[in-house]
């Protein structure tokens, strides 16, 4: 296996991630067109509900595959690979179809209870059910070929999930909105059990295209190994999967802190109900999903990571497993460092650009820093995952959601800061998060960031920073348009941060043959750059 594959692996999820972001936009614009907000707010009723139990469910099985997958063929134990598979593959499928049920059973009760406040909510619930079941299957198929460091399964599996959740949402929601809003908004929820099952038919595909590599396999399986029992597999897939269940968990409960926190702390802080509603919505709706953009690369590369270190971690191979931190971590900071700097100098003409307004520019800017401090943390956790310490990222995830909770609740309600307070309350999560990350790695694997080479993107990124700026003004004043004056700044910029980086030596001809494809080229121009 190429000592690469990684990067290989997060660059096709990167690109499979950036696929499905469009669909769903997409998806998004239509559906909300069609059912309107009423509708679109039943539909958000039944969606969370789903999303938690799925949580429960599966969330944590695929990462635990994947590593168990791993470390069984990096001592060649092909055999105990496949049995991890099928004994995974048979809890999931029994959680699974037991959550189906349990949300199909307990729709009535989530209504008369008044978790559910709108009875019309009912029948998208129902629709639900189903996806469960389907979704736990598919997850552990993934999760298998993660563990042999194979995403394009994974990659074209999610492309298709998206491409048919999205069509049959919409075809449904149309046949069923002349029957009522709430019909059409179920049709719209049912979209997930299509989607996933187009998924689940491509992933077996690739398995059964995949059988004679795996007959190649085992019979280069290494017969001096011993047969690891049943209880001892379970054993081990509930340790690693349980810490990543929790932390998926986490991750809505994250996200409500501020929800309950902020509008109320605006209110202390002299702001009326309308204002503070405003405000949180340029903070959560506008602010919040644009940074997550960009840590498309970064989420993917923990990924990919997973995997791959725990191959190497299971050789006892530290110094494979330096690299490969040193490497993702090289390849993070030079996409989110100019992120970061490039937003937050245009902030306020990109809000004006995306969502017609200039009010969300203030939460952006600050926002902006979380980019680069969410991409280490994730990073990070995927090395700790592969590491087989899934516990570790939970626990600092929570550590920095108690900062978070704390830090919303005293700057929000300054008048002073107001909803900034809240967008550094969430950069300080993410930091918190990142460091605590970045002690472990030190005391399990006497990691080091390269800050030298840190400080030369930055280096990089704040000259981009500076040019955008003045293209910017520049533009719209030749121009008189925000949109094209903010599109050619960025473009100036993407200039600007290659040549800067090529000049601060951010990157060097060594860093670009470890890309695939076209990293030979790119690194054979570089060095006849740096030869001139």
């Amino acid at each position: 296996m190429s000592k690469d594959t990684f990067i290989r692996g997060a660059m096709i999820l990167t690109i499979a991630g950036i696929i499905v972001k469009i669909i769903g936009a997409v998806n998004r614009i239509l559906l909300s067109r069609l059912l309107g907000g009423e509708g679109i707010g039943l539909y958000q009723m039944a969606y969370p509900i789903y999303l938690l139990a799925l949580s429960i469910s599966s969330a944590g099985l695929p990462v635990a595959i994947s590593i168990m997958v791993a470390e069984k063929n990096a001592i060649r134990d092909y055999i105990g690979a496949q049995r991890v598979f099928r004994i995974s593959t048979a809890a999931l499928t029994v959680t699974g179809l037991a959550f189906s049920i349990l949300l199909y059973l307990s729709a009535h009760w989530l209504i008369d209870t008044g978790l559910v406040r709108d009875p019309r909510a009912y029948w998208a619930l129902v629709a639900l059910s189903p996806a469960i079941f389907v979704v736990s299957v598919v997850s552990c198929l993934r999760g298998y070929f993660q563990g042999l460091q194979e995403m394009r399964p994974t990659a074209i599996s999610q492309i298709l999930e998206q491409l048919f959740r999205v069509l049959t949402m919409i075809l449904f929601a149309v046949m069923l909105l002349p029957y009522g809003l709430e019909y059409a908004a179920a049709g719209a929820t049912f979209g997930a059990a299509p989607g996933a099952l187009i998924a689940l038919a491509a992933l077996i595909w690739f398995y059964w295209r995949d059988r004679g590599k795996r007959a190649e396999r085992l019979a280069d399986q290494d017969r001096a190994l011993p047969r690891e029992r049943l209880a001892s597999i379970l054993k081990r897939l509930v340790v690693l999967a349980l810490p990543v269940s929790l932390a998926n968990i986490m991750l809505p409960i994250v996200a409500n802190i501020d929800l309950f926190v902020v509008p109320h702390r605006l209110a202390v802080a002299g702001y009326s109900v309308e204002q503070s509603t405003e405000l949180f919505g340029y903070l959560t709706g506008m602010a919040t999903s644009l940074v997550n953009l960009p840590t498309i690369l970064t989420a993917s590369l923990a990924a990919s990571l997973v995997p791959a270190v725990s191959a190497a971690y299971m050789m006892r191979d530290e110094a494979q497993i330096y690299r490969r931190t040193d490497v993702a971590m090289r390849i993070a900071n030079i996409l989110t460092i100019p992120s970061f700097i490039g937003m937050c100098v245009i902030a306020t003409p990109i809000s004006q650009m995306l969502y017609a307004t200039p009010n969300a520019g203030p939460s952006i800017q600050i926002m902006s820093m979380g980019i680069f401090l969410l991409g280490i943390q994730q990073v990070t956790t995927g090395i700790l995952q592969g590491m087989g310490r899934t516990a570790i990222p939970l626990i600092n995830m929570v550590v920095s959601a108690v900062v978070k909770f704390v830090l919303n609740w005293t700057l929000t309600a300054m008048p002073a800061l107001g909803i900034e307070g809240a967008a550094w309350a969430t950069n300080a999560d993410f930091g918190v998060a990142a460091a605590l990350n970045l002690y472990f790695l030190y005391k399990y694997l006497d990691y080091r960031p390269d800050i030298a080479h840190t400080l030369r993107i930055f280096a990089a990124a704040i000259g981009m920073g500076m040019f955008t700026f003045v293209g910017y003004r520049s533009l719209l004043g030749a121009l008189h348009s925000n949109t094209l004056a903010t599109l050619g700044a960025i473009i100036i910029g993407m200039i600007a941060y290659t040549i800067g980086l090529i000049l601060a030596k951010g990157i060097v001809a060594q860093d670009l043959r470890s890309v695939p494809k076209v990293g030979p080229r790119l690194a054979r121009w570089v060095e006849r750059w740096e030869a001139r």
